[in-house]
């Protein structure tokens, strides 16, 4: 796999837990109230792509320079 290819797959919600730093409990209530980053539906599992993810992060950005 080349570097786009990593950047372009898709994280399963375990990923983006930890990559935010929370329970994956709380990121599955994120879903349900429509609060967290934006997911992917495949069937009936969730997944995330990592633009979304880093898109979602930088609009929570509080405070200091960007």
């Amino acid at each position: 796999m080349d570097e786009l290819d990593l950047e372009d797959r898709l994280l399963w919600p375990e990923q983006v837990a930890e990559v935010l730093g929370v329970p994956i409990g709380t990121l599955a209530n994120w879903r349900y109230q429509r609060r967290g980053p934006a997911f992917v539906k495949v069937g009936r599992h969730v997944r995330y792509r990592r633009h979304d993810v880093d898109a979602w992060i930088d609009r929570h950005v509080v405070g200091g320079h960007r």
